[in-house]
């Protein structure tokens, strides 16, 4: 049994953090919100009081946090509190510079840093199928790995401090992209004449074919557990996609890449993100129809 603090208990935090209670783990959370504290009481999490009570003690702390600020100004509150040589395990999704930052700030207080951030959604981190993307040195990562492998179905030591954040930025720009994409051929379709379930037949075996269509389809039907399903609800929200292609978009620029499409994929989830923050990112499809200026069938 290990003993861990959990630092942010949102969507995807509490059933990471629920997951690893059933493990047989002592998990002591903290989040700002009263009702994020209670359900992770109610998943048989330990509750603190303060974000600095529940690193107290811990022998590893896991952070599940909006964005790198953030996730910089938890640690610089409560790395002072840890006993020396915590494991810090940062699951955010953050820009890898902060990453980086954030490694630094920890190993300069006498811890340990892995980054690890996840991909899979609400629905990977309540089964516990996550992928976790991490950096960090090699034996870091693998005093990691135990709990990793808890809430998560595969694991990958992407490299030193902040590759982790760079393989997530990487795979959210790509499926941005690709839901465009979809987006876009799905409406195309519908203008001609083609029906949602023979373009998914067709498209899911065809050289089109993508995550994007045959576990996360846009439109509702051809694969039930698909959030468009459930009236669009998140799933991964928009707001979640607009920042990572963000971050995706700042490092194109930093790194002189000519990533156009990338860059575009973010203009266009920025602008979708004024008014659809809230739903799925796969709510996108009702933003192109609507600018192609035909309603939903």
């Amino acid at each position: 049994m290990t003993r861990i603090g959990f630092l942010g208990l949102g969507n995807m935090g509490a059933p990471m953090a629920a997951n690893l209670v059933r493990a047989g783990h002592e998990v002591i959370a903290f989040d700002l919100s009263p009702a994020a504290r209670a359900q992770a009481g109610a998943a048989g999490a330990a509750l603190a009081e303060s974000a600095v009570a529940a690193v107290a003690g811990a022998e590893v702390v896991i952070t599940m946090l909006p964005n790198g600020a953030i996730v910089l100004d938890v640690y610089r509150e409560v790395l002072p509190a840890a006993r020396p040589g915590t494991l810090f395990v940062d699951c955010s999704t953050v820009d890898v510079a902060d990453a980086k930052r954030a490694a630094e700030l920890a190993v300069a207080a006498g811890h340990r840093a892995v980054d690890a951030p996840v991909s899979g959604g609400v629905a990977g981190a309540t089964a516990g199928t996550l992928t976790f993307m991490a950096g960090g040195t090699d034996d870091d990562v693998a005093a990691a790995w135990p709990l990793l492998e808890v809430m998560g179905g595969k694991i990958v030591h992407c490299g030193g401090s902040g590759v982790g954040q760079a393989a997530k930025i990487c795979n959210n720009m790509l499926l941005g992209i690709s839901m465009i994409g979809l987006s876009e051929a799905i409406v195309l379709g519908e203008q001609l004449g083609l029906s949602h379930d023979k373009f998914f037949d067709v498209v899911s075996t065809a050289s089109g074919q993508s995550w994007a269509l045959t576990s996360y389809c846009p439109v509702p039907g051809p694969v039930p557990a698909s959030p468009a399903n459930k009236d669009y609800a998140p799933g991964f929200a928009t707001a979640l996609m607009a920042k990572d292609l963000g971050l995706a978009a700042n490092a194109l620029a930093a790194n002189h890449i000519d990533g156009q499409v990338g860059a575009l994929a973010a203009q266009v989830y920025e602008r979708f993100n004024r008014t659809g923050a809230g739903l799925d990112f796969s709510a996108i499809i009702t933003d192109i129809r609507e600018r192609s200026g035909r309603p939903a069938d």
